[in-house]
């Protein structure tokens, strides 16, 4: 692989493989960013003394500018944003965590002339604390927990709480962070026990060469293999996305709350539903909400469980029906998986420009990302009476390694509770599904026996695929929600002029 500006000259042509997660993937939900799910989480907690537990991250909105007033980014009070688990294996949520939202508005007014007029931004003051006088607009959501289906089942409301102001910046809270963590609350589950809960504004957590990936790939650097001599492919500072927000639901689950009898597989995945019906409001009312009214049955509109898979594996034509789609029914979305049109692409744009070293894998049907996607791997996290299904699975028996002793390759890089049993904030997704992609688990022995294919099928399998945004577990924290404080709207960073 000695011919470097060929092949990045190849890699202008691969514009359909944008490696974002799930930010704006699919045509429909661009035009409805507060109910677009980004980035999803499950995995044993490595806080101290926390072992038992099981930490499930939901990210929404994506690509918020820190800047954003003055509305920022409140969540939609008309939709319904839930967490599932399936602790059976059969492709079915067992459990649900049911979030919904509520947005005050207070009114602020000044006295200007005589008259007190109401003012056009979200807080006229410092903000101190939840009860803040200084805040325009405040947030709360009630969280019920759901067994069985996630309309029919039994429901239990588990309480309601706060939810912080956005990061508006420096003058307007001070100290974010302590701010921030002042919301994280206990939350009782009944009789498995108590846990934590958190919604609030996150630095995003995802790490991707966006702009370049959409750059029909203008990547210098794709692989460990091209870089110069003492260069590392996989850390040349290009997280195009790191100075964006998210907003994220947090809960940390006993983990004797999330299991059934005899498995210690879950899976979960994120979904966000609105009523199905919307009608505009030619004179809306002066509050927040009365621009539209809304109607109907919950429509699903958002669906995310194992990263990327509605990103860069289905098919253009079939991404909104994802979104709307339940696991139970993705055996109409088989051959995305099972004859995947990613590998094919790298093949065609870089087979030449590497002197034949990069193929796809020859093995159909792709039995190892069958596996790895929708059935869980043999002996790591496949359940007993796996219904194949996309979504994140963990192994709960296996236990957290603590950050410093995790690596941010997962399974692939010797360390089993990371991606894709579960998936850790430090798990570089990107880089594993590239190098899984391109048949990694089929020449690493005694995985690929498990996972159906060989050394043989894979000839590029074991080059190291990288994006150049790294992803790492130092990057995150050691204690619930485990994710970083929001980049602040101010002051303004003057170095990303």
């Amino acid at each position: 692989m000695n011919n470097r500006i060929a092949l990045a000259m190849a890699l202008m042509g691969l514009s359909a493989c944008a490696l974002a997660s799930s930010h704006r993937e699919a045509p429909s939900i661009t035009k409805t960013p507060k109910v677009d799910a980004t980035d999803f989480y499950m995995f044993k907690s490595y806080e101290s003394n926390r072992g038992d537990y099981v930490t499930i991250l939901a990210n929404y909105q994506p690509l918020q500018d820190a800047y954003g007033g003055p509305n920022y980014f409140a969540l939609d009070p008309k939709a319904l944003y839930e967490i599932h688990i399936d602790n059976n294996g059969d492709a079915q949520e067992d459990i649900t965590f049911q979030f919904k939202f509520d947005q005050e508005l207070k009114d602020l007014q000044v006295p200007v002339g005589g008259k007190n007029i109401s003012v056009p931004l979200s807080n006229i003051g410092k903000i101190t604390n939840d009860g803040s006088s200084a805040q325009n607009t405040a947030e709360t959501y009630t969280v019920t927990m759901v067994k069985g289906d996630r309309r029919k089942g039994d429901r239990n409301v588990l309480g309601s709480f706060k939810k912080p102001f956005d990061n508006v910046g420096a003058k307007s809270i001070p100290n974010y962070q302590s701010y921030a963590n002042s919301f994280v609350q206990n939350i009782n589950f009944g009789s498995c026990g108590s846990g934590k809960v958190f919604v609030g504004q996150r630095q995003d957590p995802f790490a991707v060469n966006l702009g370049e990936v959409f750059d029909l790939v203008n990547i210098k650097i794709p692989a460990t293999q091209l870089a110069p001599s003492g260069v590392n492919a996989e850390d040349q500072g290009l997280n195009t996305i790191g100075n964006k927000n998210v907003t994220t639901i947090a809960l940390e689950v006993p983990q004797s709350c999330l299991v059934s009898s005899g498995e210690t597989v879950i899976g979960g995945w994120t979904t966000a539903s609105l009523p199905q019906a919307t009608l505009l409001n030619p004179t809306p009312e002066s509050n927040l909400t009365s621009a539209s009214k809304v109607g109907g049955a919950w429509t699903q509109v958002s669906r995310l469980g194992m990263p990327l898979v509605n990103e860069v594996v289905i098919g253009l034509k079939d991404k909104d029906k994802f979104n709307a789609s339940k696991p139970v029914n993705d055996g109409q979305f088989a051959d995305y998986v099972t004859n995947p049109t990613l590998p094919t692409l790298i093949e065609v744009l870089f087979k030449d420009a590497t002197d034949g070293a990069v193929v796809a894998p020859t093995n159909f049907p792709r039995t190892d990302l069958v596996n790895a996607f929708l059935l869980g791997v043999p002996g790591l996290n496949q359940p007993k009476n796996v219904k194949a299904s996309e979504m994140l699975r963990l192994n709960t028996a296996i236990a957290a390694q603590a950050k410093d002793k995790q690596n941010r390759l997962g399974v692939i890089g010797g360390d089993t509770s990371g991606f894709p049993n579960g998936r850790r904030p430090g798990d570089d997704v990107v880089d594993i599904e590239l190098r899984v992609a391109m048949g990694l688990l089929c020449t690493i022995d005694g995985v690929n026996t498990a996972v159906g294919c060989k050394a043989s099928d894979a000839k590029a399998g074991t080059i190291g695929f990288t994006d150049g945004a790294l992803q790492s577990p130092q990057q995150f924290g050691t204690t619930f929600p485990y994710l970083n404080t929001p980049v602040a709207g101010s002051p303004f960073n003057t170095a990303s002029k």
